[in-house]
């Protein structure tokens, strides 16, 4: 059952994407001068594609066919990928990192939730026993540095461990020496009635009243607990039977079967590709010599020598096989050639009627050509993505008959497709060897010439200690800075656990010139898109709009370090702290500088994905620094960031994180040319604080801390009173009133309400001032 659903939902979102791509080429080809107009075809479609995420994800992960999850995981990137392109059209149309779609979302009939950025869970899946095994690595560096200590065991003196024992023995006595006068006083009890019962006799109708009173108690309770079930299945606070969860046993050999399926597939891999090898190697092999031959005879008939054998970084063999005629190379070069001349000639006639213009008085207006033609869709890397994956689904498995198929394992036959192209692979490395040896007989007996080979040059000499590094493992510089403090273990945090609303009345505001302020479920969104899924997937980072620095803005308490473990925990990145107060001290001087962020870059990059922290990264960015904070030199990572930043490229996974509760004593030019990207998180609004079902933060962190909700405590009136307040001011008020001493009180005196006040009320919170200086 399961697998004809998720076959379903894989269909349903391959069919949705086929009318997305249908949509791409008609409507985003155009251009369109009403931007409002542009914005709202930009925004459904994002909505669509976030929908057909989504599905692709669930089924992905759900399905245990090997294949088609290797066919989903190519749409699927190229999905995201198309996500990432398409926001970052909305948000230079609108010059905003947050959007207000719910009008969009109320005609579609869709609620907030549906444009809930989902986390692939594939990101962990497939590197789960690397990551265990680094974290246990980790540990043990921590450990054997100091940095880290076992939870230590409870130690008492020798006289609390004699009492203790004293106490619990004298307890058990107690139970014992109970239990048994309690049987005693029973038997003695069982006695008396019997003796009773021989005396009078039994009376029936005691006997049967006894019988029905158990029966009616019995009967009542069945009833009474199947109309409670109906009811939780009415009210949709429960799900029927035949739609609960599989049991614990059903589940485990699900996953046994995954395992197996995999197992089985490998196994399968390997036989075929070695039948493969017996079966065409020999024709293969007999091909490509032939043919590289033939290359060599035809090459010298129209040059006059034997070609140069191509390395194998230039491509081998393959090289000789693609190379083009030195006829059709010049016909190439005289088509360029031509090219550039018109060029060159309409480029000139256009500087003609611009000075022709000029002499006349007519200026061109600034926007000019833009404004003319309206706005353009930019092109897309992943559409061809997109594409590819369709045609291969539509080709493949759109109308494939899977009633054969009860295993869902593999497909022998899309294996052997596959596999023949390693083999070819394979004996094409043979073949190079063996032709490259022919091709310099050829050369000696028909040229008389001797292969030179090319002396190698000389590296370059870098400086001392840097040269230290070239020779140092990943291992021992991952260990360094792990044990500098600067490689540090990120903190188990979901992004589902950072808890907000989203913002109903951003549309109304805007309609009528007033910028909201983003809500929690904005922030959420945004940290998912610039920050976890392009670390998780390589084909989105390398192709999607890089961003390689995000900046976290906001008050104090309001999670951003909280996101910044969020980013690792769901991508599985290393957290690198290379925040001023944890480098004071540290790798002093220019030299050192260079050489901590040349080992973490280096560490970043070998392992990747990778989070660089800088906490308060104002203070880099500082007008001026305070007397208390010279010593720390704050400023000394200035000059080096963007050099830092322009040594990432494309393909390396790695993001620099600042977070910053005060932005605005940077000097701005610099923060916000290192930071392409900053996001304000606000403190939470009424309807994080206080959200549906009574679920949000408040009773969230009070839960979380061992407390119990009753009716005493009025939920509502300390979201209401908490307007100001940030969720770290909420979690300090409600850890100072559950302590251990309050936790063991609870059954007898439940939580009130005047609690949470007046520790709240101790605390000094965001004022309008600051949050508009923010803004």
């Amino acid at each position: 059952f399961s697998i004809s659903t998720y076959n379903k939902m894989w269909t349903d979102a391959q069919k949705d994407l086929d009318i997305q791509l249908q949509r791409e080429r008609e409507e985003f080809l155009q251009p369109e001068k009403d931007r409002v107009k542009a914005f709202k075809m930009l925004a459904t479609s994002y909505i669509k594609y976030m929908q057909i995420f989504r599905n692709l994800e669930t089924a992905h992960d759900q399905l245990i066919h090997q294949q088609k999850r290797t066919v989903i995981r190519q749409v699927l990137d190229g999905v995201i990928g198309r996500i990432l392109e398409m926001k970052k059209e909305m948000v230079e149309l609108e010059n905003s990192e947050f959007h207000y779609i719910d009008n969009i979302l109320e005609d579609l009939k869709l609620l907030p939730e549906d444009i809930e950025v989902p986390i692939p869970r594939y990101f962990i899946k497939e590197k789960l026993e690397v990551l265990q095994q680094r974290e246990k690595i980790l540990d043990e560096i921590l450990l054997n540095a100091g940095l880290q200590t076992q939870k230590p065991a409870k130690t008492m003196t020798f006289e609390e461990a004699i009492k203790m024992i004293q106490v619990a023995e004298r307890a058990r006595q107690g139970c014992r020496r109970a239990a048994f006068m309690k049987q005693i006083y029973l038997e003695e009890k069982r006695e008396r009635q019997t003796k009773l019962q021989v005396q009078m006799g039994p009376n029936p109708d005691d006997a049967a009243t006894c019988i029905q009173k158990v029966w009616h108690g019995y009967i009542q309770r069945k009833k009474t607990e199947k109309m409670r079930e109906e009811e939780m299945i009415f009210l949709g606070m429960s799900l029927p039977p035949h739609l609960k969860a599989t049991s614990i046993s059903q589940t485990y050999a699900g996953q046994i079967n995954t395992l197996q399926g995999e197992v089985l597939e490998r196994e399968e891999e390997v036989f075929i590709k070695d039948k493969l090898r017996e079966t065409e190697g020999l024709d293969i092999k007999e091909t490509l010599q032939n043919q590289i031959g033939q290359c060599f005879i035809e090459c010298r008939h129209i040059i006059g020598k034997f070609p140069d054998y191509p390395t194998e970084e230039a491509g081998g063999s393959t090289a000789i096989l693609s190379q083009k005629t030195p006829e059709q190379i010049a016909a190439e070069l005289a088509a360029k050639k031509e090219m550039a001349l018109q060029k060159k000639a309409q480029k000139g006639k256009k500087e003609k009627e611009e000075r022709k213009e000029k002499v006349k008085g007519k200026k061109t207006p600034i926007t000019g050509k833009k404004e003319e033609e309206g706005w353009k869709m930019a092109p897309s890397n992943f559409l061809s993505i997109m594409e590819e994956g369709n045609s291969q689904y539509k080709a493949v498995w759109q109308n494939r008959d899977e009633g054969w198929d009860f295993l869902q394992d593999h497909d022998p036959e899309l294996i052997k497709e596959e596999k023949r192209e390693e083999v070819e692979a394979e004996i094409r490395v043979q073949v190079g060897e063996l032709m490259q040896q022919k091709l310099e007989n050829l050369k000696l007996a028909v040229d008389g010439e001797k292969s030179n080979k090319q002396e190698k040059g000389s590296k370059k000499v870098r400086a001392a200690s840097f040269m230290s590094l070239v020779h140092r493992t990943i291992d021992s510089l991952y260990r360094q800075l792990v044990e500098e403090g600067l490689l540090m273990k990120a903190k188990t945090v979901n992004l589902s656990d950072y808890v907000g609303e989203y913002s109903y009345l951003g549309t109304t505001l805007r309609q009528v010139d007033v910028e909201p302020m983003p809500s929690l479920a904005d922030v959420r969104q945004l940290i998912a898109l610039y920050g976890i899924l392009p670390l998780g997937s390589q084909t989105v980072h390398e192709k999607a709009p890089l961003v390689k620095a995000l900046l976290l803005a906001g008050p104090t308490g309001v999670g951003k370090k909280m996101l910044v473990h969020a980013i690792c925990t769901e991508t599985g990145a290393n957290l690198f702290n290379l925040s001023t107060s944890n480098i004071a001290g540290k790798y002093p001087g220019k030299n050192g500088l260079q050489m901590m962020l040349h080992m973490v870059l280096k560490v970043a990059k070998q392992l990747q994905p990778s989070v660089v922290w800088i906490g308060d990264t104002e203070k880099i960015f500082s007008k001026a620094v305070p007397k208390a904070e010279e010593e720390m030199s704050p400023k000394r990572l200035e000059k080096m960031l963007p050099k830092f930043l322009k040594a990432l490229k494309a393909q390396d996974r790695v993001l620099l994180v600042g977070t910053t509760d005060r932005p605005f004593d940077a000097n701005l030019k610099p923060f916000c040319k290192v930071y392409q990207k900053i996001i304000l998180i606000p403190r939470p609004d009424y309807a994080s604080r206080f959200g549906k079902y009574f679920t949000l933060l408040w009773k969230h962190i009070i839960l979380q801390n061992g407390g119990t909700i009753t009716n005493l405590l009025n939920i509502s009136c300390l979201a209401k009173v908490s307007d100001g307040f940030t969720q770290g001011h909420i979690v300090h008020a409600v850890q100072a009133v559950l302590s251990e001493l309050r936790l063991l009180q609870m059954t007898r005196k439940p939580l009130r309400t005047a609690e949470f006040v007046t520790s709240l009320a101790r605390q000094d919170p965001v004022y309008k001032e600051e949050e508009e200086t923010f803004k």
